[in-house]
């Protein structure tokens, strides 16, 4: 009866250790899973297989919140971790917005991954965001952005005047600089807005245009406009990391870089299918003159940074620090 008893101690207090080991995570995205989403799902499968289980990550796909609505929810815990684009709501997290500048002269995904961690890393960027007790663990690098439309291509600048365009931040100002009309509406409501008609035309990434459809909307497709792209870190609340244990933190913190690595490999094998893609779908592929792309530089670049640092200042932001980081990093990348 001893040893019974003895065996029955040690069950439980085994069973104890490892509900206190268990970690568990909801972790906030949206759309489909992507490339897009695609280092998200990595981190949660390395963290999974480090802590032999331990450590858990359920990523929804607008279960837990809306996209313009996750910044909120990591504020007040509602979930671990979360995606958000900085365009969504430029007022909450007005320093990354450095990023989605126009025409920054980022050339690829690796130059993005550097100039956006290098920005991250700012006490300035590390304060604001910890007014939503988030931390930024990582960015969602993407190509710069081109448009999709219907009718006749656009690749002339005075084309841009009066077109209604699905752009957000620093975006939407440089098209909004050329005449256009920018809507700021989300990516899962994109496609819907060119289908009735709400927008001419859709500025996205490639992965975007694909999942959320707005390529089967396209007659056209601007291969070389390359005005600039949006910035969506993926953040954690910081009670929660700070709630790790050791072993599981030393996990998440090791499986970032890998899970970037995985993001860029996928999202390399995307791009070179992109023309087959057009072809498929029966998209012209347009390439707009450089003399086109220097005028809409002149009219949108200089106007739109000098604007934003600006802004940024009077709010009490080192912007031209920021603005100058993004170069020197760029800089150094290249």
């Amino acid at each position: 009866m001893k040893n019974m008893a003895k065996f029955a101690v040690a069950a439980v207090v085994a069973s104890l250790a490892t509900e206190t080991l268990a970690e568990e995570w909801n972790v906030s995205v949206w759309g489909k899973r992507r490339a897009f989403t695609e280092h998200v799902e990595k981190l949660a499968e390395l963290v999974s297989a480090k802590t032999n289980g331990e450590f858990t990550m359920n990523v929804s796909y607008g279960g837990l919140s809306k996209n313009r609505e996750n910044l909120d929810g990591i504020s007040i815990g509602a979930f671990e971790m979360a995606q958000f684009c900085a365009g969504y709501h430029r007022d909450k997290n007005r320093a990354i917005t450095v990023l989605e500048l126009p025409f920054l002269g980022v050339e690829t995904l690796e130059q993005e991954v550097a100039v956006s961690h290098a920005v991250y890393d700012h006490p300035a960027v590390k304060k604001e965001m910890e007014q939503w007790n988030a931390r930024i663990v990582m960015t969602s690098p993407m190509p710069q952005y081109n448009l999709v439309g219907t009718g006749e291509p656009r690749d002339e600048l005075a084309d841009f005047e009066g077109m209604r365009v699905r752009a957000t931040g620093g975006l939407g100002a440089a098209f909004k600089a050329v005449g256009g009309t920018p809507t700021s509406v989300t990516a899962t409501e994109a496609y819907q807005a060119m289908e009735s008609g709400v927008v001419d035309t859709v500025a996205f990434a490639q992965h975007a245009h694909l999942s959320f459809g707005t390529i089967n909307q396209a007659d056209w497709w601007t291969a070389n406009l390359n005005p600039g792209t949006v910035n969506c870190p993926v953040v954690v609340n910081i009670d929660a990391y700070e709630g790790l244990s050791d072993a599981h933190r030393e996990a998440f913190d090791s499986s970032i870089d890998e899970a970037i690595d995985h993001y860029l490999a996928n999202y390399g094998d995307l791009l070179a299918k992109w023309d087959q893609i057009l072809a498929e779908k029966n998209v012209q592929k347009v390439m707009i003159a450089d003399s086109v792309i220097e005028e809409f530089k002149a009219a949108a670049a200089v106007p739109a940074r000098d604007a934003w640092i600006a802004d940024m200042t009077a709010q009490g932001l080192p912007a031209q620090e920021l603005y100058d980081l993004v170069q020197s990093t760029l800089a150094a990348s290249k």
